[in-house]
C-alpha cells in the first residue's frame, strides 16, 4: 500500500481509493483460479495465466496510474477471447480474492 509521499512505478488505484503497486503475482493467481475453477488442467491454468499476465504487464507499463477496474476489465477481455466461461469464472472469484 502506498503511504503519503511515497511514489510508485505503477500505482494501481484500488477500488477504495488507495493505492498499491502493481503486483503481476496477483494478476496471474486470479487468471490461474478461475481456470481451475473452469477445469482447466495445471498446465493450461500456467500457460493461460502467464499468457494474460503478460499482456496485462504491457497495457500497465507505461502507465503510472491506472484503477484496478481497468486492469479487470483488460483480464476478463483476454479471457473472453479463449473462453466466455472462463471470465465468468475470473468474476465469481474477485470477491473472494478481495478479502486476501
Amino acid at each position: 500500500m502506498e503511504k503519503e509521499g511515497q511514489i510508485c512505478k505503477k500505482c494501481i488505484v484500488k477500488t477504495k481509493g488507495h493505492t498499491e503497486e502493481f503486483d503481476e503475482k496477483k494478476a496471474y493467481g486470479s487468471v490461474y483460479a478461475a481456470c481451475s475453477s473452469a477445469h482447466y488442467d495445471e498446465e493450461e491454468c500456467e500457460k493461460t495465466a502467464n499468457n494474460v499476465t503478460v499482456k496485462i504487464k504491457k497495457f500497465v507499463k507505461n502507465k503510472k496510474r491506472i484503477d484496478s477496474s481497468e486492469i479487470r476489465k483488460k483480464i476478463e477481455n483476454e479471457l473472453k477471447k479463449k473462453d466466455e466461461e472462463l471470465s465468468f469464472f475470473y468474476e465469481q472469484h474477485l470477491p473472494n480474492l478481495k478479502k486476501l
